[in-house]
């Protein structure tokens, strides 16, 4: 599922395009912004779906070695350990994927089955394919550990993999990590004879929430933050100031005010941890700086009201 940070940085892109293309339509960027999230959920299914499609493609190439002419021993008689990898037919078999396969109609692994192929040939080649096969132990654990390393050492890293899903959606590129992580997650959780579920999107409709309020409320208040930062930064002018490390201040001032169960340390943590990845080498220096400033006041003022224990 998508956290609260991920989300921020989908926020702060989207205010970040918006201000670039220069539009002015919160309601069709809003959309937009909803959309690139849930698009995630398109990316996480698809990853799951190419371990799929690399056992079924597995399945065709042993059925037509039985088929040879000159077949030998070991081509009559395959290691069918793969094929028979029981976490793997557990998310073949799961309801909730097909369903959602179904419904958003999810076939570029029969469109773009070079893929399917490149992975394939990979894993076919692989220390971790080898030594699967040659393990005499049969169970769920061994099984899912294979899963797990065949993702994260040949899934994940795939470089051809990765542009290919860049090329489908331009959001995917700062996701593509996230959703590895969350692919592993749901990999690890799975046990032995349970139906494999697919993860939710948003941990809670609060989060659900967090996006558009966090959003709408930054946009609309643009201007009016931008003195707050002006006032505070006497030394500075605004445009000598990043444009992201300016979103940033500015989506922070939002949750000082909006979100009074967020603790200001965290919010102040959360936009600096955002900076270093985003932004310049010394942004996280003067986001930290700038808010640290903004909120003491504002707590002074007592504009900022934080409920719970430890809030502040």
């Amino acid at each position: 599922m998508i956290n609260r940070r991920h989300i921020r940085v989908k926020v702060m892109q989207s205010i970040y395009a918006m201000q670039q293309s220069q539009s002015d339509d919160l309601v069709k960027e809003e959309k937009f912004l909803k959309l690139s999230i849930l698009k995630m959920f398109d990316l996480y299914v698809l990853n799951l779906l190419l371990i799929i499609e690399v056992q079924k493609l597995a399945a065709k190439k042993i059925a037509l070695s039985k088929k040879k002419i000159l077949a030998t021993k070991e081509d009559l008689k395959p290691n069918t350990k793969f094929l028979n990898n029981k976490l793997i037919n557990t998310i073949k078999e799961s309801v909730s994927l097909i369903s959602y396969c179904e419904i958003n109609k999810l076939k570029n692994w029969e469109v773009d089955d070079e893929y399917v192929k490149i992975i394939y040939e990979e894993l076919l080649n692989s220390k971790i394919y080898k030594n699967y096969l040659d393990t005499v132990e049969d169970s769920f654990n061994v099984d899912r550990a294979f899963v797990i390393d065949f993702f994260r050492e040949i899934i994940a890293p795939n470089e051809k993999l990765a542009e290919y899903f860049e090329d489908k959606m331009i959001t995917w590129v700062d996701d593509i990590p996230f959703v590895n992580t969350w692919v592993l997650k749901s990999l690890s959780k799975s046990k032995n004879n349970d139906n494999f579920l697919l993860g939710s999107l948003y941990k809670d409709k609060d989060d659900e929430e967090y996006v558009s309020k966090l959003f709408t409320k930054t946009i609309l208040k643009l201007s009016e933050y931008e003195k707050e930062i002006s006032e505070r930064t006497p030394n500075w002018e605004t445009d000598r100031i990043a444009d992201i490390d300016m979103i940033l201040i500015k989506m922070a001032i939002t949750e000082f005010l909006n979100f009074p169960s967020i603790p200001v340390k965290v919010t102040i943590n959360e936009y600096i941890e955002i900076s270093k990845d985003y932004s310049t080498e010394k942004s996280s220096y003067f986001i930290n700086g700038v808010l640290d400033k903004i909120s003491k006041e504002f707590e002074k003022n007592k504009k900022i009201v934080k409920i719970g224990r430890g809030l502040l």
